[in-house]
């Protein structure tokens, strides 16, 4: 069989934009914000070397949404499917059901493997009716063999594991085309306003009808000197905004130009430690990401989202089989939103001194409220200053912890107040036993702040 993801590179990868941060932002943030000159904090994300945040600190860029983020994303991929079988072919490998979609739309899926559990998951745009761009995660491109720790460890980029699927007699062509474009997301309430003064107006409006905005989970594509983008409305993090697909071309003129106006806006380019926070924070149960609260080895049953991900009513694809098998067993594990004294990553969550689940992703964040901060019941300072921080993060529970009303859903509100579930985490040994003391914390699902995405636009397209 072909092969068509990369091999593992030999030496950490770099974005498009990579140099732009480092010899052209730098330098204007530093005069813009009055700053001192120092390396960005960089991390491997996916094999590239991501920034985590630059000369300002995570939580100043965690904030820049309230006003306007923008993010190199350029570490993901774009993967092109084309031919007259293609929807049938995605259908047989992805969770979500792609007969009937409407060119211009966009859909969230998940790619699984036969055991149930989430190899990534993934935007998909239908650009016509027989072809469609799948968006995945980085890293989700390498199709090689790698040592790790000793261990050969077997990589299978998500074009191969989906064209693994192609039957014989079927016109499907895949080609991965992320050298061609470059990934940058524009996010928060000043967006429409930024993507409004760099592309103009009519970039943002409705393909089908343009006297009104673009739908929540429909994308656009237009021309500029010869060169043709797409922009997506999908909320990356579930706040307004857009993501950005710039050809090659133009990337460089074009994210000096974004950035600037971010920068005239007050918002900042934010890096990964500040999209963590930003995917966290909007909404009751914020976004999993993969590779946290998203794994090979477990089900995504009762993650946000999984509803829209995976559609039962289609005769089969990947993992279904597993799926229906769990859910037949009885599923109770639930994933949530946590408010923490501090950083509690892979800790353990006890309630009443009996483990109930695990931490998968924690990080402080600057959106919380004194009231927010104030519940925890912690003994810190900075917990408890007006001007202080906390954590916020994710969590698996064995069991959903919410007590819940004759309709089977969740008692989030006594009256106005939102229940919080006062619990413990604790640093574990191997076999799972406690150790140290604990942070305190609670479970809410009250959200940090407003999940705006599907919102209508005019709240924000005259600000």
């Amino acid at each position: 069989m072909k092969k068509y993801g990369f091999d593992y590179p030999k030496s950490i990868r770099k974005t498009f934009l990579y140099d732009l941060e480092e010899n052209w932002y730098l330098p204007l943030l530093a005069k813009h914000k009055g700053l001192k000159m120092r390396s960005i904090k960089r991390s491997n994300f996916g094999q590239y070397d991501m920034a985590v945040n630059y000369l300002t600190s995570v939580l100043e860029e965690a904030a820049a949404i309230n006003k306007v983020a923008v993010y190199n994303i350029d570490h993901m991929a774009q993967i092109r499917f084309r031919g007259k079988d293609t929807e049938n072919l995605l259908n047989r490998s992805l969770g979500a059901n792609f007969t009937g979609m409407k060119v211009g739309s966009c859909k969230y899926t998940l790619l699984l493997n036969e055991h149930g559990g989430v190899q990534d998951d993934m935007i998909v745009m239908r650009i016509s009716e027989t072809e469609f761009i799948a968006v995945i995660n980085a890293g989700h491109d390498i199709t090689d063999v790698m040592e790790e720790d000793g261990e050969k460890v077997e990589l299978i980029a998500d074009i191969d594991r989906i064209m693994a699927q192609k039957r014989e007699g079927e016109e499907v062509e895949a080609s991965d085309i992320s050298d061609q474009l470059v990934k940058v997301d524009i996010q928060g309430p000043l967006s429409y306003k930024l993507v409004k003064e760099v592309y103009g107006q009519e970039v943002l409006r409705n393909r089908n009808n343009p006297a009104k905005n673009m739908s929540y989970f429909t994308f656009n594509e237009f021309m500029r000197d010869g060169e043709k983008y797409y922009i997506s409305r999908t909320g990356y993090t579930n706040r307004w905004g857009w993501e950005l697909y710039i050809p090659v071309a133009k990337a460089e003129a074009d994210f000096k130009k974004i950035v600037s106006k971010a920068l005239e806006f007050d918002g900042l380019l934010v890096g990964l430690g500040g999209r963590d926070e930003n995917r966290m924070s909007a909404g009751p149960f914020g976004l999993p990401l993969m590779g946290a609260e998203y794994d090979p080895e477990h089900s995504p049953i009762n993650a946000p989202l999984f509803e829209t991900s995976v559609d039962f009513t289609k005769d089969d694809f990947i993992g279904k089989k597993a799926l229906l098998k769990e859910i037949e067993k009885g599923v109770s594990k639930r994933l949530n939103i946590i408010i923490t004294e501090g950083i509690v990553s892979g800790r353990g969550v006890y309630r009443d001194g009996s483990r109930i689940g695990t931490v998968t992703s924690s990080i402080n964040s600057p959106n919380l409220s004194h009231e927010q901060r104030l519940a925890i019941g912690s003994q810190r300072k900075n917990v408890n200053d007006p001007n202080g921080t906390a954590a916020i993060g994710l969590a698996w529970f064995y069991q959903n912890q919410f007590e819940q009303d004759a309709e089977g859903k969740d008692i989030i509100k006594d009256g106005d107040k939102p229940i919080r579930i006062p619990v413990q985490f604790f640093r574990e040994e191997s076999d799972q036993r406690p150790v140290g003391s604990p942070m305190l914390g609670y479970i809410t699902q009250e959200g940090v702040s407003e999940a705006t995405a599907p919102k209508p636009l005019k709240h924000i397209e005259n600000l």
